[in-house]
């Protein structure tokens, strides 16, 4: 039986600063949101993104709102109970696994930065 893939790949501007959060675990993350213009309708769509633990300090020490960059990553669904009316929701994000940073006007940038760790659903805080 062969595997299934879960792989994305976009290329757009963040819409806001990447916030960092602490889990806990101790372990950091980094969320973040991303533009993509369509690329025959015109419509722009806008995903959450994830970063892990040094991926996730690299997105915050050089991307900006506004910066553009290329992610990579995984889709992620999660789930939950929505306290006021008891009904569950669920949403899909993206976990990034590589980020290349885009911006011209940014010297000495790393090399497209790379998530190395493997985390467990249980780290998420949701």
């Amino acid at each position: 039986m062969a595997k299934s893939v879960n792989q994305v790949v976009l290329m757009g501007r963040l819409t806001r600063d990447p916030e960092q959060k602490t889990v806990p675990s101790g372990k950091t993350l980094v969320k973040f949101g991303l533009a993509v213009d369509g690329t025959r309708d015109g419509q722009t769509s806008f995903f959450d993104i994830t970063a892990w633990e040094k991926l996730g300090d690299l997105v915050v020490q050089y991307l900006k709102k506004g910066h553009r960059a290329i992610v990579v990553g995984r889709l992620q669904q999660e789930t939950w109970e929505n306290k006021e009316t008891g009904k569950k929701q669920s949403r899909v994000e993206i976990v990034a696994t590589d980020v290349v940073f885009l911006n011209n006007d940014t010297q000495n940038m790393p090399r497209p930065a790379t998530s190395t760790d493997n985390l467990e659903l249980s780290d998420i805080p949701f």
